[in-house]
């Protein structure tokens, strides 16, 4: 599928600029650049939709753990006293 992309001169000089400093295509650069851009944008959805489930889990059941839990659980992590997940509470 070809698409068409319009860029203004300012920023097709920098995209040639960076893919000259590169040695890449310029092409290369632009794809690069826009998958990047797709898969943070993505990753921002799912993050997004799995926080609105976890609150309406919350509000629908009232379980959580606090923040100091869950801090000191991190903290536990790559440790010889890494310790399981806290225990959900009402």
């Amino acid at each position: 599928m070809a698409t068409l992309l319009k860029i203004d001169d300012a920023l097709k000089s920098r995209v040639h600029n960076l893919a000259d400093q590169r040695r890449r295509s310029a092409h290369w650069i632009m794809l690069e650049a826009i998958q990047q851009y797709v898969d943070r944008e993505e990753q921002r959805e799912a993050f997004k939709k799995e926080a609105l489930q976890s609150w309406a889990s919350f509000q629908e059941t009232g379980k959580h753990i606090t923040g100091q839990e869950a801090r000191d659980w991190l903290d536990t992590w790559g440790t010889e006293n890494e310790t399981a997940a806290p225990e959900c509470q009402k």
